[in-house]
């Protein structure tokens, strides 16, 4: 049923009673009094069933949720005793609210009515006079406050009030959009109003630089015999990044921006400038047989002298076993030589096992390096042995998931859907150990798309981005697939904090310029797609920039750049050869004025050779058709290829869709498109992000 019909059904049926679930959770009688609900965990489970009147409950899940630390049976009799007590309170007034099943629980349709439905539903039918009252009354009140159980429960509701508030502010940004279009400034004033008392600039996306120091940790040098002692240095930096993440009042620069410097020559002052922080964490790891010297030293970029310093010293396994309170360490004194707050992070569990985590961070850098001959295999094969060690490393699994993630991205392989399918399976092995893992999540919702389950994708994105809001690889993503989905204006702010905190990463700039491409900030998708080609990524978004404002001959010399990166960073597709000089030259020059000369010719020559190669291809879903279909507005080629089978190394593509300019637009106005949208699960994701 469409969400329409819903709204439609549910103005003609009546419900019996109504619940508010901002603030304090209430049901109120039909009559207007409250009902009095004594059990907590009744309260609770009438509480969740209200946010989610559609939704079933698992009854497995709820007793593992509602009765943490009991035996499964006795956590099982416990909630079937409160379903019991919650069918007495309900048949006493005559009422039939919960259908109850061996497997589920549910509400009626259409039983309940809730101050959130009230919202939407007034929202949906553009009753924005109704949604501005209704908004106004909720105020800043918390969805479900004062509901509390354990952490798992908390993790739950955290993760349910995030996407309500995403839901609420996609609904009123697009009330707020037909309202200014209409020119109805009385109502769009009276609504902006009413949003603001749920503070909607308190997003952590817009203020989360306010009065927060911004440090870099860069790579340790190693001074140690040629063995993988390196990578213990190394190890210890992302211990120090992820527990400096974790410290409220810092902003910690990526580790993708930091490495950058790795053995570099440059002075504290350029390299703090380059990564726009204050302060730079340097240290060294020093060893002598199985005696370790730790030195770490805090470099104010303002006067480039050393304000802090730590050293620890030890015997190699000392320092293995003592890694997460050598953080700590370090994480206090800079907090006491900063005036800020100590903060006490959450630990993470690596494992005991030294070698497997030897082999686990020389496997996972090379993982983060992905291009290069053999690279990605050599990886996948230290992080095996790894996990032969030790079968219950958690994070070793996450690697070893983007690892394959990686191979279907960065290689030409041939089994690009089993790699996938296999890296979720390493992913969920991850969560299962450790349920607190963001990049487990996002190597998931890679998979989700390559499902068509775009819903799932954003939805664990999200989650991503609950756990590691700080994590600039997963702000990334989150705008990515905001991106891909069209919500280009929800996406940019999620990217740009992704590129404030990792400055120097490439591929950000490729998505920002993709963003201004599709908003019409010409200019500013030019600067994006020019820093870009500066940090060595492909030109192909600078030039479909340039093409738009008019430059088509500088667009066709700026999209042949790219050839330069073939069989570097662009390998050629599934099953086939590397090109020599001569043939690559000439495949470079004719796609680039097919696509951006603006010649009738040069476009129907290249249309011949994309057709040629959808019927030749091993992938006839590979980037090199699906990218330049969506750039010639070539409709049917695009329905054909993404609309047959997303990968994770085509579905990038997405991001171009968006773009307001001929001939791109043709795919979007065709009227094939909603038909496309539909089968690929994107009207899913409309549906429920906006």
């Amino acid at each position: 049923m469409e969400h329409g019909q819903k709204v439609e059904l549910a103005h003609r049926t009546k419900p019996a009673l109504r619940a508010s679930l901002f603030g304090g959770f209430q049901l109120f009688a039909p009559d207007g009094i409250a009902i009095a609900i004594t059990n907590r965990r009744a309260r609770a489970i009438l509480a969740m069933l209200c946010l989610a009147p559609d939704e079933t409950l698992d009854r497995n899940y709820l007793s593992k949720l509602l009765w943490p630390g009991r035996f499964e049976a006795q956590a099982r009799a416990s909630l079937r005793q409160c379903l019991l007590d919650i069918g007495k309170l309900f048949q006493s007034m005559d009422c039939d609210l919960v259908e109850i099943s061996r497997a589920s629980v549910g509400l009626k349709a259409f039983a309940v009515r809730t101050d959130l439905g009230e919202v939407e539903s007034a929202l949906a039918s553009e009753d924005y006079a109704a949604a501005s009252e209704l908004l106004i009354s909720i105020g800043a009140k918390p969805l479900l406050d004062q509901i509390n159980f354990d952490e798992a429960f908390d993790d739950w509701l955290r993760l349910r009030r995030h996407e309500t508030e995403q839901r609420l502010q996609v609904g009123v940004a697009t009330a707020l959009s037909a309202l200014k279009k209409s020119d109805n400034l009385a109502d769009h004033a009276r609504l902006l109003n009413a949003w603001s008392l749920r503070s909607p600039d308190s997003n952590p996306i817009s203020n989360r630089k306010q009065g927060k120091v911004r440090i870099a940790v860069l790579p340790f040098k190693s001074i140690a015999e040629p063995d993988d002692q390196s990578f213990f240095a190394d190890g210890i930096v992302d211990e120090l990044i992820t527990t400096f993440g974790q410290v409220p009042q810092l902003l910690v620069a990526g580790r993708t921006s930091s490495f950058q410097f790795k053995n570099t020559d440059k002075n504290p002052s350029d390299i703090a400038s380059a990564l726009n922080v204050s302060y730079l964490l340097e240290g060294s790891v020093q060893r002598k047989g199985e005696q370790v010297r730790i030195d770490v030293g805090l470099i104010d970029a303002e006067t480039g002298f050393e304000s802090w310093s730590y050293s620890y010293d030890g015997t190699l396994d000392d320092i293995f076993a003592a890694r997460a309170d050598v953080a700590q360490a370090v994480t206090n004194g800079l907090s006491e030589a900063l005036n800020l707050q100590e903060h006490q992070p959450k630990t993470r569990t690596l494992t005991t096992n030294r070698e497997a985590y030897g082999l686990y961070l020389q496997g996972r850098a090379l993982t983060i390096r992905a291009i290069g001959d053999g690279v990605l295999p050599a990886a996948i094969e230290l992080l095996e042995k790894a996990l032969a060690l030790d079968p219950e490393f958690a994070e070793c699994w996450t690697a070893l998931a983007e690892a394959e993630i990686n191979v279907t991205v960065f290689s030409p392989c041939l089994d690009r859907l089993e790699r996938c399918e296999k890296a979720a399976g390493y992913a969920n092995k991850a969560l299962k150990l450790s349920p607190q893992q963001a990049h487990a999540r996002i190597v998931l919702a890679f998979y989700a798309w390559t499902q068509n389950d775009i819903v799932g994708a954003l939805d664990l994105a999200f989650e991503a981005y609950l756990l590691e809001p700080n994590n600039p690889d997963v702000l990334n993503r989150v705008g990515s697939f905001l991106l891909y989905c069209g919500r280009c204006r929800d996406a940019l702010p999620y990217i740009e904090a992704s590129i404030d905190q990792d400055p120097v990463n490439g591929r950000s700039y490729a998505i920002l310029c993709g963003v201004h491409l599709n908003l019409g900030n010409i200019d500013v998708a030019i600067d994006a797609g020019q820093r870009m080609v500066d940090l060595g990524f492909p030109s192909l978004w600078l030039a479909a920039a340039t093409a738009i404002a008019g430059d088509n001959e500088r667009a066709v010399e700026t999209y042949q750049l790219t050839k330069k990166l073939m069989n570097t960073v662009i390998y050629p597709p599934a099953g086939s050869a590397p090109m020599d000089p001569e043939a690559m030259d000439a495949y470079w020059l004719m796609a680039a004025k097919g696509l951006w000369s603006g010649e009738g010719q040069d476009r129907k020559n290249y249309c011949m050779v994309l057709e040629m190669l959808h019927a030749t291809l091993h992938d006839s879903c590979d980037s090199t058709i699906v990218l330049p279909a969506i750039w010639m507005g070539e409709a049917q080629m695009v329905f054909k290829t993404l609309g047959k089978q997303i990968t994770t190394a085509n579905f990038f593509a997405f991001m171009s869709l968006w773009t307001n300019a001929e001939p791109i637009n043709q795919v979007r106005l065709h009227p094939d498109f909603m038909d496309f949208a539909q089968r690929i699960g994107m009207v899913a994701a409309w549906e429920k992000y906006g």
